[in-house]
């Protein structure tokens, strides 16, 4: 499983808009933070502005704002929007496969999909954002 350029780049504006905390913040200075085109960006705020998770604001003083707290945002939240779910295999989250009575690895792969959504829905950007606090205090020592 590989998580594209839109989680990953969604993941990356989202925590520098919890950095700014609250702050609203224009499409160019969150795609140059994030590392992207001002035009993937947007294309990238759509699903996550019917989500709920950024809104925008008119006008001169506008932008992009967080449409929740940080500390509600998790990082399965944003995966899901961007990605999809996260199955491992068809039959991980249900027992509609004809072989799941004689499958010997349906076990695993089960446990595998509940550990990665445990783990993504675990994590908030209120824990990315003291995480990058930590990273850069220690840079500076």
């Amino acid at each position: 499983m590989r998580i594209s350029t839109k989680g990953r780049y969604s993941l990356e504006a989202l925590l520098y808009m919890a950095i700014l905390d609250g702050k609203a913040l224009s499409v160019r200075a969150i795609a140059e933070a994030a590392d992207v085109s001002e035009a993937y960006l947007e294309q990238l705020f759509i699903p996550l502005r019917k989500a709920g998770i950024v809104r925008s604001i008119r006008g001169s003083e506008g932008g992009f704002i967080s449409g929740r707290a940080p500390d509600q945002i998790t990082v399965g939240d944003v995966l899901r929007i961007m990605e999809g779910s996260f199955e491992i295999t068809e039959c991980a989250k249900t027992n509609e496969c004809p072989q799941s009575a004689d499958c010997m690895s349906r076990e695993i792969w089960a446990k595998l999909y509940m550990a990665i959504n445990d783990c993504m829905d675990s994590i908030t950007l209120s824990d990315l954002v003291k995480a990058y606090r930590v990273m850069e205090k220690m840079e500076y020592i």
